[in-house]
């Protein structure tokens, strides 16, 4: 960032943001075209030093990294009929963001119309059919030839299901058995579940081939329920196996659970508080082990098709060509097989969930 914009910077009145997540608003006008708005907000956090991650035909988003190459705030930028919206949002745990939201808009503002004056009437239309050209890959040249397709493996769900509920059992026993010896800490381990299933998962995707979203999504599912209902059996089992009691069924065993309730230091909530715990777990361990899931299919569907076949069936697309025309295409060049074709789209697929993983707040 520059000494001028880092000297205006200082000068900003902060205005203090208190909520559950911390945000700042503000709008002003350009006599900007839609058309170069979004190139010359890229210009703008070029300047600012803020990571594109986001952009269309009307807004673009930025992310502004603070300490430890840490994001702290996004921020988004939109063009509606001349009117500039710029909103930042706090990345952090933060509910009081201390005037930082408020700084990163204004600032933006300043760089924003700062970087418009730059461009005079000649610029800009010169600019806008830049614009135009890369928006229609006027520029792409199509090779000769693109690099082959690699002997791929059939898909196999079944790897995944086997994989996967092996790996539930285990993670059962394991948290079964830290639970019994006393030292199972609330969250950490839901988390660190979560990871398992995730490194996992990602390993079978591999040997399997198998990157269908859907039918992964519910054998995670499938795994977190096995995972939290096999713990309670394997503790029943370890209780029963390491204590002289006279035997008991199962079920007298949830019900005495259900009777003693959960136990925090010296407070006893009760089953509620038992039901709170096992939910806490549930949704602790699904949305940190969906975002392993997606992080690691995206990766691999990326992984997995050169790059250069990727643009080649994008550029088609863009050139309105249908889903059939594009697998015509993509025939000529060596990729005639169904199976890979599928993957040139899962790959197409996999960049833009990429972008969508980068925007999350």
């Amino acid at each position: 960032m520059t000494e001028e914009l880092k000297k205006y910077e200082s000068t900003i009145k902060k205005k203090h943001s208190f909520n559950w997540t911390p945000k700042f608003e503000e709008e002003f006008r350009t006599d900007l075209s839609k058309t170069v708005f979004v190139p010359i907000v890229i210009k703008t956090f070029e300047k600012l030093e803020w990571d594109l991650v986001f952009q269309d035909e009307v807004s673009a988003e930025a992310k502004r990294q603070g300490d430890f190459n840490r994001w702290t705030e996004k921020i988004s930028v939109t063009y509606d009929f001349g009117i500039v919206k710029v909103k930042s949002v706090s990345l952090g745990n933060e509910m009081w963001d201390n005037g930082r939201n408020s700084k990163r808009v204004r600032l933006f503002k300043y760089a924003f119309q700062q970087t418009e004056k730059e461009f005079d009437r000649e610029s800009l239309a010169a600019l806008e059919n830049e614009v135009e050209k890369a928006n229609n890959w006027d520029d792409y040249e199509i090779p000769e030839n693109l690099p082959q397709p690699k002997k791929q493996k059939e898909p196999k769900l079944w790897i995944p299901i086997v994989g996967g509920i092996i790996t539930a059992l285990i993670l059962g026993f394991v948290v079964a058995f830290l639970s019994v010896k006393g030292i199972y800490i609330i969250g950490l381990f839901e988390v660190g579940v979560a990871i398992v299933m995730g490194f996992v998962l990602k390993q079978l995707i591999k040997v399997s081939n198998y990157t269908f979203y859907d039918h992964l999504h519910y054998l995670l599912i499938g795994m977190i329920l096995i995972t939290y209902l096999s713990n309670q059996y394997f503790q029943y089992q370890i209780i029963l196996n390491e204590n002289n009691f006279r035997p008991f069924s199962f079920w007298e065993f949830m019900q005495v659970r259900f009777e003693a309730g959960l136990t925090i230091k010296s407070l006893n909530t009760g089953w509620i508080g038992l039901l709170v715990s096992w939910t806490l777990q549930l949704v602790i361990t699904y949305f940190v082990g969906v975002l392993r899931l997606s992080s690691s299919l995206i990766s691999y569907s990326l992984k997995r098709v050169p790059m250069e076949v990727v643009d080649f069936a994008y550029y088609h697309f863009v050139k309105e060509k249908t889903e059939d025309q594009v697998r015509a295409e993509l025939a000529k060049m060596g990729w005639n097989k169904t199976q890979d074709q599928d993957e040139v789209f899962e790959s197409i697929g996999a960049l833009q969930g990429a972008t969508e993983f980068r925007r999350m707040e």
